[in-house]
């Protein structure tokens, strides 16, 4: 998705950066801080946030936009 937030590990702590942005759109020093800040612009622009470990693998995911699949019932 071409507007998904990504939460990945900054030199000064975690950042919240826009999938094609070379900047960070926030530094947090806690992974949570960047968290909250990324799914709450998740959650305006109806996208997806991509949670990074310090590695920077994917640890977790999840979409605040329209779901291609919903669920059922």
């Amino acid at each position: 998705m071409q507007n998904s937030i990504h939460i990945t590990p900054h030199k000064n702590g975690w950042q919240s950066k826009k999938a094609g942005n070379s900047k960070a759109s926030i530094v947090c020093s806690t992974q949570q801080e960047c968290i909250t800040y990324g799914i709450n612009q998740a959650k305006n622009n109806g996208s997806e946030v991509y949670i990074h470990n310090r590695e920077g693998q994917i640890r977790a995911k999840n979409s605040y936009g329209n779901d291609s699949f919903p669920p059922k019932g």
